[in-house]
């Protein structure tokens, strides 16, 4: 049996503000440890569980956070930052299924630290399904036909889980107060509660099925201001929806969907505010 984890940080037991997952700041280094061995619970779980091959890849801001050095020595990470497919590099249809820790809710909802790529995003959408990291990831799993087994992230990260793809198993490992306050539980709490789910999702991988995604989907992206569209908009093949910040985009499939979406958002992070 062979799994995919994609890690993301704001999910993370304990963080909940830009202190901790900015890497410029002072609590950033603990939440390296702390993502680490959240990590590490989740990988050592699969392991006894029946997993023969474990590859996760880092997938917070720079996608350099986990501290290889600390990892289960028997995983392979994916590391770094440019990656073709970001959050997803290095997954295909040789997996047996995926596990999403760290991860958040999306944009313009409730939730810790809630956000779908960057900031300058208010809402994405997949044809008329709104949808964020949790759930862009989730159709490129289903794309190659692996499905979704676990989702580990802060209450509203579960929530929007169990919406989409029917019998994931998923862990709260804090409950949101708002936006950047939560009640969490501690790592050592968590990280049991993660190894348990993490068995328990191997268990119940025979009654999960791929998110499958359109074949070929519409993209639309709505950004916080006229000039983050604008420069979304420079890439060949998209539309400005007049009178909106709406950026439209007719994809062959997911994966240029997928791309498509990062080369959007990377435009426009481009537009200053002064």
């Amino acid at each position: 049996m062979k799994i995919y984890m994609s890690v993301d940080m704001e999910g993370i037991t304990g963080l909940v503000d830009h202190t901790h997952v900015s890497s410029d700041l002072h609590n950033y280094e603990r939440s390296r440890r702390i993502m680490t061995e959240e990590a590490n619970a989740i990988i050592s779980s699969l392991f006894t569980n029946g997993s023969q091959e474990v590859i996760v890849n880092d997938s917070h801001s720079k996608m350099n956070n986990l501290l290889v050095e600390l990892l289960h020595p028997d995983t392979q990470l994916i590391t770094g930052d440019v990656k073709p497919y970001s959050m997803v590099q290095g997954l295909d249809s040789s997996f047996d299924g995926v596990i999403f820790a760290g991860y958040h809710a999306r944009a313009s909802v409730p939730g810790v630290l809630t956000h779908t790529m960057i900031f300058g995003v208010r809402n994405m959408y997949i044809d008329d399904q709104p949808i964020g990291e949790l759930g862009f990831n989730a159709y490129v799993a289903g794309y190659y036909g692996v499905p979704v087994l676990m989702v580990a992230g802060d209450d509203q990260a579960a929530l929007e889980a169990s919406q989409l793809i029917d019998h994931v198993t998923t862990v709260a490992v804090k409950t949101a107060i708002s936006r950047s306050a939560a009640k969490t539980l501690t790592p050592a709490k968590a990280k049991l509660l993660l190894a348990e789910a993490a068995s328990e999702a191997l268990k119940n991988r025979s009654k999960v099925q791929p998110l499958v995604p359109p074949k070929q989907p519409v993209l639309r992206i709505e950004f916080a201001n006229y000039g983050q569209a604008e420069w979304a908009n420079l890439m060949p093949g998209t539309e400005l929806i007049e009178g909106t910040t709406m950026v439209k985009f007719e994809a062959k499939d997911i994966l240029q969907a997928y791309q498509a979406m990062l080369v959007m958002t990377e435009l426009a992070m481009h537009t200053t505010f002064s």
